[in-house]
């Protein structure tokens, strides 16, 4: 969190960091933050947020709040944006790791990798029911551009 309120001073922003364990801590959430003028949300990449991805993009679009997340998943079911490691990718270099446990390594005995490749990928549909302009040059860095 010393990050993000970090990286929030930067750009001159109050970042209201909102911790959520349940279905109705989202609801409360999303709900304040949309009766806040010029707010967005910064869904945090877990497996509780993944878990309730439908219902935080809907919740976000309900309130209409921009919103980044850290799962790809997340724009490809209406989330605005999304930054986070490719899974795909992990999940391919995870074989390499299976091969080695089949052939006798210990899994103890193996380093953690860390993801290598990440995508950003914009929802232009969503963009456009926010009435958002997403800048060109975030369009070309973009590795997918959902119209």
């Amino acid at each position: 969190m010393r990050a993000f309120e970090t990286a929030a001073a930067t750009f001159n922003v109050e970042p209201i960091i909102t911790k959520v364990l349940s279905v109705s801590d989202i609801e409360a959430a999303t709900m304040a933050l949309g009766q806040q003028p010029h707010s967005g949300l910064i869904v945090a990449p877990d497996t509780f947020t993944l878990t309730h991805a439908g219902l935080i993009t809907a919740l976000a679009a309900r309130h209409r709040l921009p919103a980044v997340y850290g799962f790809r998943q997340s724009a490809a079911i209406g989330g605005l944006i999304s930054y986070g490691p490719d899974t795909l990718d992990t999940v391919k270099r995870s074989a390499s790791y299976i091969d080695r446990i089949l052939k006798g390594e210990k899994p103890g005995d193996l380093p953690a990798q860390a993801p290598a490749k990440f995508e950003l990928v914009v929802n232009l549909k969503t963009a456009k029911a926010l009435d958002l302009t997403v800048p060109p040059g975030m369009l070309m860095a973009a590795d997918e551009v959902i119209e």
